[in-house]
């Protein structure tokens, strides 16, 4: 479809593949990031609430499922292979627009379950923010079009959604089940469930509440909100660029959420990337992964802003942030051949095609 005709809800299908991921057209607006005091569950961190103006953007129907994750984490055979045979080499002139891969899972029964094989429509998880980001590089190369984490106060608008109570559908945490996939109806009390299948909010937006935790760009800091009280500001400005691995933000609550008020549209989540690697036995860990409990229920969705900003600054959006995440990688995939990266763009498809034909 022209999607620069029209701002409205789209259907994108992954150049390549036969899968398609769901794209819901938010208008722009102005809201109040944070809660009040006298919200039950309030949290200390939530305050004060700040006046945000947030530009139109697209954010994704559902969580980024398996069936859309499993075909980012094909490119590390398929540039493997690339390797071996000297095609599509990166070079430092095309470099910029390389992606790493991530690695093979270590146990793949432990993230997807007791057979061994996920359902295609539950939300993909244990992925660090890192690997959330390179997914979103992938997809634009591929696309063309530029697709990102949000940010904090992009995330809490689409999830509140106009409203401002608690929850996207009221104060009431009673009906949290009838929106939210948590400890209290979680199918098998250890899984993800399929995205879609509860009530979405008021804007059509499904699982924003429970599932999975949800990656955003911003770093976390209890005291961050302070410093644009009394004010409006817009978005792009109020958020918060990583300095340290972690903390960084999660919004939305998880399957394993027991307590309804982590589920609220305002509750924020600290990433603890050192206890989410604990079950890692390799060094440098993972990159990619994390190896615990705790990352059953990390995932992430995407969003596309309607006005992208100039391309020289795509990369701050996708990239490594820290230096040392970009030497664990490098360590990881030339060293220790875990991992790997390649060019992508929009011929990619074809080069894949030509390579599955001589198999």
């Amino acid at each position: 479809m022209a999607k620069d005709q029209v701002f409205s809800d789209y259907t994108e299908t992954i150049p390549g593949t036969p899968v398609k991921f769901d794209m819901v057209a938010i208008e722009s607006g102005t809201y109040h990031l944070g809660s009040p005091p006298e919200e039950i569950g309030h949290q200390q961190e939530e305050s004060p609430q700040v006046q945000v103006r947030v530009p139109s953007l697209w954010m994704g129907r559902h969580e980024v499922t398996w069936a859309e994750y499993h075909e980012y984490m094909k490119l590390c055979g398929i540039f493997e292979t690339f390797a071996e045979e000297g095609l599509r080499k990166v070079t430092q002139d095309n470099q910029v627009d390389a992606v790493t891969a991530p690695s093979k899972l270590y146990e793949p029964g432990f993230t997807y379950g007791s057979d061994g094989d996920p359902d295609p429509r539950q939300p993909a998880v244990s992925m660090s923010q890192y690997a959330a980001k390179q997914y979103t590089k992938w997809l634009s190369l591929l696309t063309g079009e530029f697709y990102r984490l949000p940010s904090e106060a992009e995330w809490e608008y689409v999830c509140r959604a106009g409203t401002t109570t608690a929850y996207s559908f009221g104060d009431d945490p009673q009906l949290l089940t009838e929106y939210a996939w948590v400890y209290d109806n979680s199918e098998d009390r250890y899984a993800t469930s399929k995205v879609g299948q509860l009530k979405p909010n008021p804007w059509g937006l499904f699982d924003m509440h429970g599932n999975v935790w949800e990656w955003t760009l911003d770093a976390f800091d209890a005291r961050h909100y302070s410093k644009f009280a009394d004010r409006a500001v817009d978005c792009g400005k109020i958020t918060n660029w990583p300095t340290e691995l972690y903390p960084r933000v999660l919004r939305g609550g998880s399957w394993y959420t027991e307590e309804a008020s982590n589920c609220r549209s305002a509750s924020r989540l600290e990433s603890d990337d050192d206890q989410w690697r604990t079950s890692d036995p390799s060094f440098p860990q993972s990159p990619w992964w994390f190896a615990s409990e705790e990352g059953l229920t990390i995932g992430f969705r995407i969003v596309r802003p309607k006005n992208p900003p100039p391309r020289k600054e795509w990369g701050k959006y996708w990239d490594a942030d820290l230096k040392h995440i970009k030497q664990d990688v490098d360590l990881r995939v030339f060293q220790e051949g875990r991992g790997a990266w390649g060019v992508v763009d929009k011929r990619l498809p074809e080069a894949i095609k030509q390579l599955d034909s001589r198999k």
